[in-house]
């Protein structure tokens, strides 16, 4: 395998893995503080038109790095609207003290 692709695959598999930390995180501490949504979305929609760019190339270690960015950005997306609209909730439902 020539060097180039062995640096392909390797970028490929750290940005796919540099989503689960924020994942675990978030879930396991059910709280979005610090967590952009803006860069999450941002990224989301960098990711859609990089995924078009590398698919026209013709590179299949960036198309799938973007594909699986796209999910997980998707799932941390998830997350955060759902911690978001939870705390909301909460707020509305909160006695006044």
């Amino acid at each position: 395998m020539q060097l180039t692709n062995i640096l392909g695959w390797t970028a490929t598999a750290l940005f796919i893995v540099c989503f689960i930390p924020q994942i675990l995180k978030t879930l396991k501490t059910n709280t979005i503080d610090g967590l952009s949504f803006r860069l999450l979305f941002i990224s989301f929609i960098a990711n859609i038109i990089a995924f078009a760019y590398a698919t026209r190339i013709k590179q299949p270690p960036l198309q799938i790095k973007y594909v699986l960015s796209l999910l997980f950005l998707s799932v941390c997306l998830y997350l955060y609207l759902k911690v978001f609209f939870k705390n909301k909730k909460d707020e509305r439902t909160k006695p006044d003290q």
